[in-house]
């Protein structure tokens, strides 16, 4: 077998013993003669992993109570929808804080269901960095908050969650997990699983039982009701896709939880900081003070050379270095799973790839 070094944006790569653990059983899940992906959801087979991924996020989250886990589907594109739909009305505001692509999405969303204050953006700056909290200027008025904690496109990350009077709903689907989190200073939080967390269908929400008391009674359609999720499987879930979240967190459980997974993306990204910023040869896109753990972006000074760059790194084993279309450049993914000698490789590429072309 040969694995190559995945440095994809998502679907990112996957802990390897997780996927090794995934195939031993993936004919017969421990012993019951059947695939996972084959039992009944409601069958003691998948209720199980279904607990057992439930009572993981919570422990990792440092949460013993107040709060409900869900596995929904539709990706982090969907709850830009629910978020609004379930907590705001026409003659309300929310809040949201535009730092790129996805906030950005989440906000037009958001605007079809009630009053949107924008209490920051920098796209004027090409959204190359985050605010701090004194620049963040808030409507006063709003039920909630809304930021999300990392962008993927352009590199940038916020070092602790936004300090805001109103409930706070934070989109984490590239950096979920992979630090410590203040979860009880959020109302809602939710991920994509197909960054850290596990294959793309399906969709992590942490909500605090408080915040959903407070959602529409009435107007909304039955599946998209946050409370009709609690408590019962209103729907088949992706079975397969919750057990290999279930691997996942047990994998981070094994390797130091949170604290564990912030120290290992922080020698990581320091790895590759220190390459770009070695000399002029390389060019980091995000202000330094908002620099992304998660996704590294970056440009060379010769902008003729990008291209070379991307072919030579797929033909030397490196996949998923192209920048997002919107933006260009190069940009590696360098989420939980990604190993620390996948970065030293790309390191030795860059340094060989500057010495021949610089």
């Amino acid at each position: 077998m040969s694995r190559i070094h995945n440095f994809s944006a998502g679907p990112a790569a996957l802990p390897l013993e997780v996927l090794q653990k995934a195939q031993q059983e993936l004919t017969d899940f421990r012993g019951c003669g059947m695939s996972i992906m084959e039992v009944s959801h409601r069958g003691p087979e998948y209720i199980q992993v279904d607990a057992s991924a439930r009572e993981r996020m919570l422990r990792l989250l440092g949460i013993e109570e107040g709060y409900e886990v869900l596995f929904l589907q539709g990706g982090a594109s969907m709850q830009f929808l629910m978020v609004p739909y379930n907590f705001l009305n026409k003659d309300q505001t929310a809040d949201y804080i535009a730092t790129g692509t996805w906030s950005k999405k989440a906000i037009k969303e958001a605007k079809a269901f009630g009053n949107v204050h924008i209490s920051f953006s920098s796209e004027q700056d090409e959204f190359t960095y985050v605010p701090t909290n004194d620049q963040l200027n808030p409507s006063g008025i709003a039920s909630y908050t809304h930021y999300t904690s990392n962008n993927t496109i352009f590199g940038t990350e916020f070092e602790q969650e936004p300090v805001c009077d109103t409930p706070l709903v934070c989109d984490a689907s590239s950096n979920f997990l992979s630090k410590p989190i203040h979860t009880k200073r959020h109302a809602l939080i939710y991920a994509g699983a197909q960054k850290n967390l596990g294959p793309a269908g399906v969709t992590i929400v942490v909500i605090e039982k408080e915040f959903l008391s407070k959602a529409k009674a009435t107007g909304v359609p039955t599946l998209l009701q946050y409370g009709t999720h609690v408590g019962e499987m209103y729907n088949t879930p992706p079975v397969f896709c919750v057990y290999m979240v279930d691997l996942v967190l047990e994998w981070i459980e094994q390797h130091g939880g949170l604290a564990g997974m912030e120290a290992h993306n922080k020698a990581k990204a320091a790895l590759l900081y220190e390459e770009i910023d070695l000399d002029a040869f390389y060019r980091g896109t995000a202000q330094k003070n908002s620099r992304s753990r998660m996704n590294v972006t970056f440009r060379l000074s010769d902008p003729e050379l990008e291209k070379v760059f991307i072919k030579d790194a797929e033909a030397n084993g490196f996949s998923g270095l192209k920048g997002h279309r919107s933006v260009g450049g190069m940009r590696a993914s360098i989420y939980n799973a990604c190993p620390v000698a996948s970065v030293e490789a790309l390191v030795q590429f860059m340094q060989e790839f500057r010495r021949t072309r610089g």
